[in-house]
């Protein structure tokens, strides 16, 4: 990357691959995907090579998030790097394989960008998620999707929190970037989320088409929801849940928590008050495949990034 009066010049995004299935009972992804496998048309391109992959297709079969292990927590240096020996867990027999295909994870070789798409039992709406504040290239993208999504909201979700960050499915390319559309239930294909999801990745890979033919994208601000804090459910002395997300809370996804706020309600009636000393903005509110991760919600808190104009650099 180069820098002159500001203009950021970045390398051509040329190779492009869009996941569905990470997580088989997201049906969203899984439809979009098996649809494009089918015909390729709406996604193509100039210029670019777009392929569209069922992450996850043991799972999806089976219509569950996952066979042994969470595909989308799978690709860590650990598991890129175990040896091909029989009885490795079928999540990271995977995700060796589709770093072997998309990446390696970390090198020049690895695909220009990743979508995965993922449904969300929570109120979320529509968000993009990042993994880095210094992307610019992710930065441009998003904002260059949420100004085409007006009226609709589009929120940007960034988690570089060093110990809530985790290896994605995504993570193996050099620009990766998450959407996570709902409410919808696991197993169930709901057609106002599907729309929202094909219309984001149009405008997507719309973004990159002209990135691509030397459009120059002005400098430019993103809101984001940057990750703060995992919030358990209250639990007993073994471990058991005791209360459930407050009615006031549940459905809330994006909005404030302040201090004082209810925020649980325990099974005998009793309401557990938000006591952190900030205003948050929580989100995967209640999200049905968090519990085994012992999450009710994560707390945010709201930034604003501020992007330089790029333009693809000069050969």
């Amino acid at each position: 990357m180069s820098s002159r009066t500001n203009i950021s010049c970045l390398q051509e995004a040329k190779r492009v691959a869009i996941f569905g299935g990470t997580h088989g009972n997201e049906m969203s992804g899984i439809t979009l995907v098996n649809m494009w496998i089918q015909n390729s048309a709406e996604i193509e391109r100039n210029g670019l090579v777009i392929k569209p992959f069922i992450s996850n297709p043991r799972a999806v079969e089976k219509c569950t998030r996952y066979i042994d292990t969470d595909l989308n927590r799978a690709f860590t240096p650990e598991n890129l790097s175990a040896p091909d020996v029989e009885g490795l867990p079928y999540e990271v027999q995977r995700a060796k394989e589709m770093n072997r295909m998309f990446g390696p994870k970390g090198s020049s070789d690895a695909y220009d960008a990743i979508f995965d798409l993922h449904n969300t039992t929570s109120n979320m709406g529509s968000t993009l998620i990042l993994e880095s504040s210094t992307d610019l290239f992710n930065l441009q993208m998003v904002h260059y999707i949420k100004k085409a999504m007006a009226p609709h909201t589009c929120s940007v979700l960034l988690n570089e929190h060093p110990q809530l960050k985790y290896s994605t499915t995504r993570s193996v390319a050099k620009h990766p970037i998450g959407l996570e559309v709902g409410p919808q239930p696991q197993g169930v294909l709901r057609s106002n989320v599907f729309e929202f999801m094909r219309t984001i990745l149009k405008h997507a890979l719309d973004f990159i088409e002209l990135f691509n033919s030397g459009v120059e994208f002005p400098p430019c601000t993103v809101d984001v929801f940057r990750v703060q804090e995992r919030m358990d459910y209250p639990r007993d002395t073994n471990g058991n849940i005791t209360a459930m997300v407050h009615p006031h809370l549940q459905d809330c996804d994006w909005e404030p928590l302040n201090r004082g706020d209810p925020m649980f309600l325990t099974f005998d009636g009793r309401t557990v008050l938000y006591e952190g000393a900030n205003t948050v903005y929580p989100t995967f509110i209640n999200e049905a495949a968090y519990y085994e991760k012992q999450q009710a919600f994560m707390t945010t808190c709201r930034e604003i990034l501020a992007a330089n104009a790029i333009r693809k650099a000069c050969k």
